[in-house]
């Protein structure tokens, strides 16, 4: 007889089998071979996933479906990379970019630069509601202006991932800023308000590390005044520069505030920055179709300023793109055989305190952005599986939707083989190889994405900033019963119940 969608679950052992295989095909893969390439490892994951799928009893059909309900959900997002694509070489060959670039370096100071780019994108991304967006035009823009000022590129990498995936965080127009409550059953303004306590000090914590790094790179006299002559004036030679050309990207911001959906917003600012090209610089349309699907093609006689002008398009998205369907796919099916029920389970087993509940949860949507490539499946599981939890600690859920989102939103540009690792990598081109391995240092100085959780974590164990359940929040709950969820298939009959009694106030 075949298991059940609700019934299957596999042992611990089984069900992690898949996932330290695939760990350590992707480890041998990336770091031995030297060839940043996770697409195959992911592949025979997914293969690995379905025989132990039929191994439990399912059919092919069913882990099929399993496989294309987890991608069917997340395809807005890779709409929105196929826009971003088409944004990026069209912006570029506009002159949008350049300018960006240009007034930067202008009106930037070298040692405020790095605190300067994560204000910068945190505020664009707060407007625009997307992380991917901001990196893939502000974000882009920042890269060469600190090629300009020859910093680091892991370091502008960093401050680039620290702002724009905090922008995003709490940005009421982002997806996963409304996922996380939506799952857990809390309301999205209570939730942005409850990220606060980790959000603020957090930023502020990376604001003066960015801050200090920067005075430190100017006193050693690692910035190239010469080389900042050198691009803007290749910058002058090479597009018409003007304060009108930055009207594309003021219009996709007024277009966000006034809280249109992001990738109509972006279309927009596709087709302004389109006939902003053909109408400043010289572009015809056939220009601009190229440009849009291949991206932009420059020789500047700057090598810094030509790597970074040289991309853009929808091709340029198809590598991020294939790797997130099949990362996606690879998440679906362990969801389906029940190997991430399983793994969930045993470590609700494990936790009984608040503060446990609170760390397992955080940990559980990192591990699975980990395993699965997947931001949207770390906060959805975890929000469903652990969410009986804290209802029977008589804590808020609001815990829970923060503890989610550090985990999978934050922690997802940290991972290379992820969705948002992979768009940071591709299109910030941070080139990494076997004998380059030093561009994966923007994981540890994105230090905003990983301070949160790891305040998050301090705060469940000292009581503080975790509040416990009102009577309205008791009330809904057992009139909602187990349906906090709905429009995701259900994960399983049985709820792990942790303890009734109220919690002391400090645990």
């Amino acid at each position: 007889m075949t298991s059940t969608h609700r019934d299957l679950q596999p042992s611990f052992i089984l069900a992690i089998t898949p996932v330290i295989l695939t760990l350590f095909i992707i480890g041998l893969q990336i770091f031995y071979f030297g060839v940043f390439e996770p697409h195959i490892p992911l592949v025979l994951g997914l293969a690995i996933t379905s025989m132990v799928g039929i191994r439990l009893g399912l059919k092919w059909s069913e882990i099929e479906r399993g496989v294309f309900h987890v991608i069917h959900v997340a395809l807005p997002s890779v709409s929105v990379l196929i826009t971003v694509g088409m944004i990026i070489g069209v912006w570029i060959a506009s002159g949008t970019v350049p300018s960006i670039i240009y007034f930067g370096l202008q009106l930037l100071s070298p040692e405020y630069f790095l605190a300067a780019s994560m204000i910068i994108c945190s505020f664009v991304s707060i407007s625009l509601g997307t992380s991917w967006g901001t990196v893939g035009t502000v974000g882009l823009a920042l890269m060469g202006i600190g090629a300009g000022f020859d910093i680091p590129v892991y370091w502008t990498a960093g401050a680039v991932v620290s702002g724009s995936f905090f922008g995003d965080k709490i940005s009421p127009l982002s997806d996963t800023t409304n996922l996380a409550p939506a799952v857990t059953g809390t309301d999205v303004f209570s939730h942005i308000k409850n990220m606060i306590p980790t959000t603020l000090p957090a930023m502020l914590i990376a604001l003066v590390i960015y801050l200090v790094a920067g005075f430190r790179m100017v006193a050693k006299g690692d910035v190239s005044f010469a080389k900042i002559e050198a691009i803007t004036t290749a910058l002058e030679s090479s597009f018409t520069i003007s304060i009108w050309l930055l009207l594309p990207a003021v219009l996709v911001m007024f277009l966000a505030i006034k809280r249109y959906p992001p990738i109509p917003s972006l279309f927009a600012g596709v087709v302004v920055g389109a006939a902003t090209a053909m109408i400043v610089q010289g572009e015809n349309l056939q220009s601009i179709f190229q440009f849009a699907n291949n991206g932009y093609a420059i020789e500047t006689g700057v090598a810094q300023i030509d790597s970074l002008l040289n991309r853009g398009g929808i091709q340029s998205m198809m590598w991020t793109i294939s790797l997130i369907l099949i990362a996606l796919g690879f998440g679906g099916a362990l969801e389906r055989t029940g190997c991430l029920r399983s793994i969930i389970g045993a470590i609700q087993n494990k936790v009984s305190s608040f503060g446990g509940t609170q760390a397992a949860a955080i940990g559980t949507s990192f591990a699975t952005n980990l395993v699965a490539g997947d931001p949207y499946l770390s906060i959805a599981l975890p929000g469903r599986m652990f969410a009986p939890l804290y209802r029977g600690l008589r804590y808020s859920t609001l815990n829970l939707s923060r503890a989610i989102e550090e985990g999978g939103t934050l922690m997802s540009p940290l991972i290379p083989w992820n969705a948002g690792g992979a768009f940071v990598i591709s299109t910030l081109g941070l080139e990494i190889s076997k004998g380059n391995m030093e561009n994966l240092l923007y994981i540890p100085l994105s230090f905003a994405c990983w301070l949160a959780p790891c305040l998050g974590i301090i705060y469940a164990s000292s009581g503080i900033f975790s509040p416990q359940a009102t009577k309205k929040e008791m009330t809904q709950w057992k009139e909602d019963g187990d349906e906090i969820a709905k429009g995701y298939p259900p994960i399983s009959t049985t709820e792990t119940k942790a303890p009734s009694q109220p919690a002391p106030k400090g645990h």
